[in-house]
Formats: C-alpha cells, structure tokens, sequence
C-alpha cells in the first residue's frame, strides 16, 4: 500500500462505495446511483440453491426506494479491496440492517478515469 498510485485508486474506490453505503443508511438510491454502470447487475442465489440475476435498477434501486426501511444501528464495514490494473473487487459486510445481514461483492472498472460498479453478488442472512 506504499505505491502511491495505489492508495489514490484506493481512495478512489472508497469514495464510490460509500456513497453506496450512504444511500443504503438514508434509504435513497438517487445518492449510490452514480456509483453503479447503467449496465450494471445484480446476482444471488435463492432458497432452492438457484442463480439469479436482474439489472440493477430493479433489484436495488426500486427496492430501496419502495420498501427498504434501514436499521440506525446498522454497520458497515469495507472487509477487503482487491485492485488489478482498471478492475476491482470490494466485499462489503452489513451486520443488522432491519433484521439482516447482508455480504456483498462488487466488480467495478475503470472507465474514462472513473471506477463504475458493473456488478453486485450479494448472500443475505437473518441477524445474529
């Protein structure tokens, strides 16, 4: 983490996901939108073990504007950021938001000098 290089793309990264995470504690998807491709997906696994997948503006933004109520004791917290060239991976794990807890994984790029998330996998689980 010494290269300077890396620690501005580090930064940069940071920056993006945490309007994510912002938008997800005030319930408002108009501020983690810019963080994500027009493009961008999202993948689970369901109850019967199988994948599924959706745009992202179906599977988190209308959610999160229709019917997500956020916990004010949630957490957050950056777990790892994996930087290769223009391509990056970050886990972020959400310990009880309303009753949940949430893993996600998010695959951006580098495109035109900004880091865009273009997908989303994420494991939800019920609250210890």
């Amino acid at each position: 983490m010494s290269n300077p290089a890396y620690v501005q793309e580090y930064n940069a990264i940071v920056e993006v996901m945490n309007k994510y995470n912002e938008g997800l504690a005030k319930a408002d998807s108009a501020i983690m939108k810019p963080a994500f491709s027009e493009k961008a997906s999202m993948f689970s696994v369901d109850g019967n073990s199988k994948l599924t997948g959706e745009p992202v503006q179906q599977g988190l933004f209308d959610v999160v504007d229709s019917k997500f109520r956020p916990s004010p004791e949630a957490k957050a917290v950056f777990a790892f950021i994996d930087i290769v060239g223009t391509a990056a991976s970050v886990r972020i794990d959400t310990n009880d938001l309303s009753g949940f807890c949430f893993t996600d994984f998010f695959h951006l790029l580098k495109v035109e000098g900004k880091w865009t998330v273009v997908s989303k996998i994420f494991y939800t689980h019920v609250a210890a």
